[in-house]
């Protein structure tokens, strides 16, 4: 009776996991698909993605899109995510403070987090320039192309960093490859001082702001970036440093991160995004 339980309870699990996975292709891709494509694309049994389906639309978590088949995340989930954004104060504080550096700088500026082993945009306000650089928020990138990712990964080991993060994450979209120890003691710099600052791998015309936002426990739970033209991002650097310095260390302290007497954070905090 209670192997039977422990493989019923197995099989619930697996199924939920699976319904999430359905749910983050479908993110990803960002445009509705029909059952088979979904299964066809995260690689599972037609079958089992049919009945989750079926499930998350009585739900409607999933809901139809055209007269074709096709299927798309369902508007209960912007009400979730209402109410998450209501609860997370990091969220809620955020979105007042990226107005306000992006009025201050005309540069974008953007709250990045991790999302499983990748980096990703979770907020972002575009500069008042004519030319306005911008991201894709909520696609993930892999975590040594960016500003942010030297941060998000400092409160890890050395051999956690290069456990996370997947080897072919270390190749740029040209080919380069990033050196995993040039990556690590650059993590251990932008601890130490506070903050990473670069012209972009990915895009040559841009330079990367990025400076931590520290919880309770000590962790970098998210940063706050600048992403400016190249050219204005180096004249200006020092002011946009400052401007994101002053704003993550205000929401720092608003999500419970004490500083030190000596005017740091434990990770020196006050020092693509």
């Amino acid at each position: 009776m209670e192997d039977a339980q422990d493989d019923m309870t197995s099989r619930r699990a697996r199924g939920l996991d699976r319904a999430f996975e359905i749910l983050n292709f479908l993110r990803l891709k960002r445009t509705p698909l029909r059952p088979n494509e979904i299964a066809s694309g995260i690689g599972a049994p037609r079958s089992s993605v049919y009945e989750l389906v079926n499930l998350l639309m009585r739900q409607g978590i999933l809901e139809y899109r055209g007269d074709d088949g096709r299927v798309f995340l369902g508007r209960k989930l912007y009400f979730l995510g209402m109410a998450y954004a209501e609860q997370f104060d990091l969220m809620r504080e955020c979105d007042k403070l990226l107005t306000h550096i992006a009025e201050e700088t005309r540069e974008t500026a953007q709250m990045c987090l991790l999302e499983g082993n990748k980096y990703t945009v979770a907020q972002m306000k575009e500069g008042s320039r004519p030319f306005r650089i911008s991201s894709n928020v909520g696609d993930p990138v892999a975590i040594p192309w960016t500003a942010s990712g030297r941060l998000l990964v400092s409160h890890m080991s050395d051999q956690e960093i290069l456990d996370f993060i997947p080897k072919e994450d270390f190749r740029l979209p040209n080919g380069q490859r990033i050196d995993p120890a040039a990556f690590i003691a650059e993590v251990r710099e932008a601890a130490k001082v506070g903050y990473y600052t670069f012209n972009s791998a990915v895009e040559n015309f841009t330079h990367c702001f990025a400076v931590p936002v520290y919880q309770a426990d000590r962790v970098c739970v998210a940063t706050l970036c600048l992403v400016a033209p190249r050219e204005d991002g180096l004249k200006n650097h020092a002011s946009y440093l400052k401007t994101l310095l002053d704003a993550a260390a205000d929401l720092s302290s608003r999500l419970g991160h004490m500083v030190d007497d000596d005017g740091h954070g434990a990770s020196r905090a006050h020092g693509r995004g």
